[in-house]
């Protein structure tokens, strides 16, 4: 019987590596998730809580939301692309705003135009417009805002 005594270490097979954009879209989702429980939270509040217009209840919602997911697009999601710029901040909200046009303009046809208005319909409205607009957002956010810095490169 032979006893190995050296001290080398077998190293553990390793996972294969995961694809940066696997990485970047979990980020996206995990920023775009904070930013969805922000918009839902004010939306439900204002339309459900304090009775206001449903417009004015989902823009507002999805304005306060932009605001937020801002910040953690730029320093968790896209933190290894280009420094923060006027250029950049200009971009994010210019696409920011014409999200929320689409996202508006999706929940206006489900909640006026198809008459789903009651809390839970209104509420799935909200859902798929803020999935539809947030597949446009994360094509030009990552091909236009948050490019990648030539410099680091």
């Amino acid at each position: 019987m032979t006893v190995n005594l050296s001290r080398e270490r077998v190293a553990a097979p390793t996972a294969p590596p995961v694809k940066p954009v696997v990485l970047e879209v979990v980020n996206f989702a995990l920023v775009g998730g904070s930013g969805v429980a922000v918009n839902f939270l004010v939306f439900n509040v204002l339309l459900h809580g304090l009775h206001r217009a449903a417009m004015v209840a989902t823009v507002a919602a999805s304005v306060i939301a932009m605001g937020t997911n801002y910040l953690g697009f730029r320093y968790v999601t896209y933190r290894d692309r280009a420094s923060r710029t006027r250029r950049q901040i200009a971009l994010f909200f210019v696409f920011s705003g014409i999200g929320v046009a689409m996202e508006s303009g999706l929940f206006y046809a489900g909640y006026h135009g198809l008459g789903l208005a009651g809390p839970v319909e209104s509420n799935a409205v909200k859902a798929a417009s803020i999935v539809l607009a947030s597949a446009f957002r994360f094509l030009v956010y990552r091909t236009w805002v948050f490019q990648h810095d030539a410099h680091r490169a």
